[in-house]
C-alpha cells in the first residue's frame, strides 16, 4: 500500500490504523534550530480532538510522543518521529461491518483491491479519519516553521448543511473560530449550526459542510511551473483528506459563470507596492503565490456512518440486507476537518518555502529561532477570543 508520503523538501509519511496500538508520522526536511515542544503540537491537535460536543464521542487524549529529531527544545535536522497512541478503542462495535460494507465508505473498494482477508475493518483501518491526527501533528510543525515569514493560517466553516455564512468576517474572527465547538466565525452562525447538528443527531443522520482557509502574509513566488504549481499541490493535499469531495480557490467555480472583464483583477498600487484590487485569484496566479491572501475552500461530504438503516450486501450470503451503523461518529466531519485542512495547507506552503530558499533548508540561527518563537506566541494568543468577540 504505497502513497503514504507527501512533499519534496519537507516530507511526511504517516502510518497506523484506527484501532491499532498507535498512529504516527515521520517528518523529514525540518531545518535544525526550530524551537519545538510537545505543547506546540498539542495546541493544534486540541482543535481536532474527539470526545467533545458535536463531534465523535471517542475519547482520545491525542497526546503526541516525540521519538526523535529534537534535542534541548530545538530540532536537530534529523527526521522528527511522532506517535499518538490509540487509547479508547472499542472494536466490538464493528463486528457487523466486518461482513456488511458500509455505504459511502471505503470498505468495499478496499476489499476489492486488497482482499477480504487483508482488510482491517475495525474503525475503517487505514481509511479511517483517525489517521488525520498525524497530519495535524505534522502541520503544527509546518505552521511554526512558517512563522519565519510570519505566515498565519486560519480556517472556519462557511456552511453546514443548508446554513451558510452570509456576512463578511475578519481574519481575527476566523482565527478565533478555533474555539467554537462547530468552527463558526460568528456567534449567530454557531447557534444555527448547533441547532442543525442536534436535529441530525436525533434523527441518526449527518451533514456536509464547506471549510474556508485564509492564509495571511504568504511568501511571494511559491510554486513551480508546470506540474508543481502551488494550486496543484494544494489541491492534491486537500483532496487527500478523507470525506473531502471538492476544492476551489479564489473565485473558484463562480469564475465559470463570469466574463473575463468581471473575473480579471485589476493591478493597482497598495501603499506604493504592486497588488490586486479584489484578490479574485485568491492569492494564486499562474500557479504562483502573488503575495495577496491565499483563500481556498473545500467541500466535505456528510459523515457516511449514520444510524439510519441503509441497504448493503452481506458478504457471507451475497444477499441484500440492511445496516445501521452504530458507534461513535461525528454528525459532521467538516467540523474537525477544518483543523486537518489547515495542516495540509501549512505542509504544502512550508515545503515550497524551503524549496524556494525562503526558509533556510539546513539551519536556523538563534536570531531566526527567536523570531519564530515570538511570532508563534503572538499567533497562539491571537486565536483566543476576547471578551465581546464574535
Amino acid at each position: 500500500m504505497p502513497g503514504n508520503s507527501l512533499g519534496k523538501a519537507l516530507t511526511i509519511t504517516t502510518f497506523g490504523e484506527s484501532h491499532g496500538p498507535a498512529i504516527g508520522v515521520v517528518i523529514d526536511g525540518i531545518p535544525a534550530g526550530l524551537p519545538l515542544s510537545k505543547e506546540d503540537i498539542e495546541f493544534e491537535l486540541s482543535f481536532r480532538r474527539p470526545g467533545k460536543l458535536f463531534v465523535s464521542g471517542r475519547r482520545e487524549k491525542d497526546e503526541p510522543e516525540i521519538l526523535s529529531g529534537i534535542y534541548n527544545g530545538r530540532t536537530t535536522g534529523a527526521p522528527v518521529a511522532i506517535i499518538i497512541r490509540n487509547t479508547d478503542v472499542i472494536s466490538s462495535l464493528y463486528e457487523e461491518v466486518h461482513y456488511k460494507p458500509r455505504p459511502g465508505h471505503a470498505d468495499l473498494p478496499y476489499i476489492m483491491k486488497y482482499g477480504f482477508e487483508n482488510w482491517d475493518y475495525r474503525g475503517g483501518g487505514r481509511a479511517s479519519a483517525r489517521e488525520t491526527a498525524t497530519r495535524v501533528a505534522a502541520g503544527a510543525i509546518a505552521k511554526k516553521l512558517l512563522m519565519f515569514t510570519n505566515t498565519v493560517i486560519a480556517g472556519h466553516l462557511i456552511s453546514l448543511g443548508n446554513v451558510e455564512l452570509e456576512e463578511k468576517v475578519s481574519f481575527e474572527d476566523i482565527l478565533c473560530s478555533k474555539y467554537s465547538p462547530v468552527r463558526a466565525s460568528k456567534k449567530s452562525l454557531e447557534e444555527k449550526y448547533e441547532k442543525l447538528l442536534m436535529e441530525a443527531t436525533k434523527e441518526g443522520d449527518s451533514y456536509g459542510g464547506v471549510a474556508e482557509i485564509v492564509v495571511n502574509n504568504p511568501p511571494i513566488g511559491l510554486g513551480e511551473p508546470v506540474f508543481d504549481k502551488i494550486k496543484a499541490d494544494l489541491a492534491k493535499a486537500v483532496m487527500s483528506i478523507p470525506a473531502v469531495v471538492g476544492f476551489e480557490y479564489g473565485l473558484g467555480f463562480k469564475a465559470a459563470h463570469m466574463r473575463g472583464s468581471e473575473a480579471n483583477d485589476e493591478i493597482i498600487l497598495k501603499d506604493g507596492k504592486l497588488g490586486w484590487k479584489y484578490n479574485n485569484a485568491g492569492g494564486i496566479l499562474g500557479g504562483l503565490t502573488n503575495g495577496e491572501q491565499i483563500i481556498l475552500r473545500c467541500a466535505f461530504k456528510p459523515t457516511s456512518s449514520i444510524r439510519k438503516p441503509q441497504k448493503t450486501i452481506d458478504l457471507r450470503t451475497m444477499k441484500e440486507t440492511e445496516i445501521s451503523v452504530i458507534g461513535r461518529h461525528d454528525p459532521a466531519v467538516a467540523i474537525r476537518g477544518v483543523a486537518v485542512v489547515e495542516a495540509m495547507v501549512a505542509l504544502v506552503l512550508a515545503d515550497h518555502a524551503i524549496r524556494a530558499g525562503i526558509i533556510p533548508q539546513v539551519r536556523l540561527d538563534d536570531k531566526q529561532a527567536s523570531l519564530i518563537e515570538e511570532n508563534w506566541k503572538r499567533y497562539v494568543n491571537a486565536c483566543r477570543p476576547t471578551e465581546g468577540s464574535q
